[in-house]
């Protein structure tokens, strides 16, 4: 008797550890969702530097984009041009 009530004291302690693994539902990406600032980029040759408010991106002599890191807790907003390439 003594046994059994030490097993369901336990299982009554180990059952909230359990609910703690529970994950957050994931959320699809959308199929044409907002452009990235890669994206942005790639789409916008003409464009010499552009941001998302939270990563500016500059191209290199050879066109490469260079971005910088976003911050940890930055909310990407639409990706904008801010320098237009000199024609």
């Amino acid at each position: 008797m003594m046994g059994a009530r030490f097993l369901l004291a336990l299982c009554l302690l180990a059952c909230p550890a359990f609910a703690d693994e529970a994950q957050a539902p994931k959320v699809p990406a959308p199929a044409n969702g907002p452009a990235t600032v890669f994206t942005f980029g790639q789409e916008n040759p003409d464009c010499s530097e552009w941001t998302d408010a939270c990563q500016v991106c500059t191209r290199s002599a050879s066109g490469a984009p260079q971005c910088s890191t976003p911050g940890i807790a930055c909310m990407p907003g639409v990706p904008v041009c801010r320098v237009k390439k000199a024609p």
